[in-house]
């Protein structure tokens, strides 16, 4: 189940057999497990008794995700999940696997404790990273086979990421594209240059959404997923991300990066479905615009 339903009641019902009749092609199990993981809301609260009674005028949600607490509620939303992947929504700061410096507080720390919590065997393998300022959709399958699947012919698999940039200064174009060779010296600093024997080849596309006297919003989308790309060529087109000090900033009006992965869309690697998962662009980047 990738998206949310919403059910009126009409009549009085007990709530599990209203859930039967409304839900054909779920059997009863998967309605239990969606009480028990607290995926069905009445009137805006979840409920897990199978009893519980409905009123005519009272609105039945069933949530795609469970919900989630402590150290994962403060850093990701789980957009999504099933047997074989995990989609979330990472804020801003939070790293996606361990670094040197910090071991413990990373998207993948925080969801393979998650995973294990419903079974001690259960393990998480990163498909793709977001850099830690960089906010939005991220995936994580659930086996090193289906991550695998998904990394072998990621560009094949993987149909449409886009972000959203806060840059600086007014864009005036309403589309670009961005193209050059970028590689990493040794001192592990990304570069962009035009000479094809140095680097590997990024082609970054942009559309303008909305543009001001000092900072525009762009939505940005990769034909080529290197390290650090769109932070290098909106250096290199003039209009750094907001924040980036890294890339060229000479602000920070939003006390973070202004990059946020807006869009994630593949093919399912074992249903072989096409999914789809949209992320808000958060607020503080539409209050600079």
């Amino acid at each position: 189940m990738t998206k949310e339903i919403t059910l009126g009641v009409t009549e009085p019902s007990a709530l599990m057999p209203f859930l039967i009749s409304s839900l054909p092609k779920k059997s009863r199990d998967n309605i239990k497990s969606l009480l028990r993981n607290r995926q069905v809301l009445v009137n805006g609260e979840p409920v897990s008794q199978f009893n519980h009674e409905l009123k005519p005028g009272d609105t039945v949600v069933i949530s795609p995700a469970r919900p989630t607490g402590g150290l994962m509620a403060r850093n990701m939303r789980l957009v999504y999940e099933d047997e074989h992947l995990i989609v979330i929504d990472k804020n801003a700061g939070l790293l996606s696997m361990a670094s040197d410096n910090e071991k413990y507080l990373t998207a993948y720390n925080i969801l393979s404790n998650y995973v294990k919590s419903q079974k001690p065997s259960n393990r998480i393998f990163i498909v793709h990273r977001l850099d830690r300022d960089t906010s939005g959709l991220m995936m994580f399958a659930r086996s090193e086979k289906v991550q695998g699947l998904l990394q072998r012919d990621w560009k094949r698999n993987v149909t449409d990421r886009t972000y959203v940039a806060l840059v600086e200064g007014e864009v005036t174009e309403p589309e670009g594209v961005i193209k050059s060779y970028i590689y990493e010296s040794k001192s592990l600093v990304m570069h962009s240059t035009k000479n094809p024997e140095k680097g590997e080849l990024a082609i970054t596309r942009y559309r303008l959404l909305k543009s001001g006297k000092d900072y525009s919003l762009l939505e940005v989308t990769l034909e080529t997923g290197k390290k650090n790309q769109i932070r290098l060529h909106m250096q290199e087109a003039g209009h750094s991300i907001a924040g980036d000090k890294k890339y060229g900033a000479t602000s920070g009006p939003i006390g973070r990066l202004g990059l946020h992965a807006s869009v994630l869309a593949f093919i399912h690697p074992v249903t072989g479905k096409e999914m789809r998962f949209e992320s808000r662009i958060p607020a503080k980047f539409r209050r600079m615009v």
